[in-house]
């Protein structure tokens, strides 16, 4: 499992340490590839390396992402407590009930597709592809609630440059793990299982696109989608595939699970949008998680400077 060292806290409240660090420099220590920023300023947050350890290898999760929201995070015990992974249950209590012994090690992420170098990593291998960054992300739900979440891990594009995807590529497919034995509730989700989702290439590259494997300093809890999941925090949150055994780069759209299931209901890019209602409920506003009163919904869950250039010229009322 992925823990902290024994004489570690869970608690996350680190002293940062402020520094200025050059573009090179950042792209050096994160290991990245990547040109983030905020507002075009060089000012990046570091903070106190903490030791993890998962399947026997040791890890600093020394960076905190610019990317991330300041808001207040929700708890540790909201967030692994209400969920929806309807493998071990439909009920927004039940995968913390049933999910405990899902067996999470070994496990093989296979990429594939339109790739140069397909591979098929263990956690060990994917851990090593990149300095584990902690991204305070908000997440919203299509139920109406949002979360905000510190997530562990770091961009899915680490991951798609090794595999270097041909010009081929133009969308990129997931699968998530499934096994009757140990889902046995998964047969009355309704849906079709495995579960798969789909992203297009430039959405998947983007830097707030997050391969995670952690969360609160901790590995993923089963229930949140151990040992490694997406998350996408501008999509709905059933965008945000877990438990993920499959990533394939190919040439046209993939079928994606909900879309599957009720397309007038579930589209591909499932981008948060107040303006789109879900045919039996308003998307206008939200509930976080914990809170009584509900709040007005972001465009793109807030996230609409890093992401809506993404869309530009589409029509986000038909491709929803």
């Amino acid at each position: 499992m992925f823990r902290r060292e024994e004489n570690e806290s869970r608690n996350l409240e680190v002293t940062p340490k402020s520094v200025y660090l050059n573009r090179r420099e950042l792209l050096r220590v994160a290991g990245l590839g990547l040109s983030v920023g905020i507002g075009g300023k060089a000012l990046y947050p570091w903070v106190s390396p903490r030791t993890v350890v998962i399947a026997g290898t040791k890890l600093n999760v020394s960076i905190k992402s610019p990317l991330s929201t300041t808001e207040k995070q929700n708890s540790f015990d909201d967030v692994t407590h209400y969920n929806n992974f309807y493998e071990f249950g439909t009920g927004k209590g039940d995968p913390a009930k049933n999910a405990g012994a899902f067996r999470t090690l070994p496990w093989t992420l296979s990429v594939e597709g339109e790739v140069k170098n397909p591979r098929k990593y263990g956690m060990d291998d994917l851990l090593k592809l990149a300095p584990l960054e902690e991204r305070i992300y908000r997440h919203r739900c299509v139920e109406g609630w949002s979360i905000v979440v510190p997530w562990i891990g770091y961009s899915l594009s680490v991951l798609a440059r090794i595999a270097e995807h041909t010009d081929k590529a133009k969308f990129v497919a997931f699968q998530s793990y499934y096994d009757r034995g140990q889902m046995p509730l998964a047969e009355r989700s309704g849906i079709q299982l495995p579960y798969v989702e789909g992203l297009r290439l430039d959405e998947a590259m983007h830097p707030l696109t997050l391969l995670c494997m952690g969360m609160y300093g901790e590995a993923l809890p089963n229930q949140d989608g151990a040992p490694v999941r997406l998350v996408i925090p501008w999509k709905y949150g059933f965008k945000s595939i877990k438990s993920i055994v499959k990533v394939r780069f190919v040439k046209s759209e993939p079928p994606t699970t909900w879309n599957l299931y009720a397309p007038s209901e579930y589209g591909f890019y499932s981008n948060v949008n107040p303006d789109v209602d879900h045919p039996r409920w308003s998307q206008a506003t939200e509930r976080r998680l914990g809170e009584f009163f509900k709040r007005k919904t972001l465009p793109f869950n807030g996230y609409a400077d890093q992401v809506a250039s993404l869309y530009a010229g589409m029509d986000l009322k038909k491709y929803f």
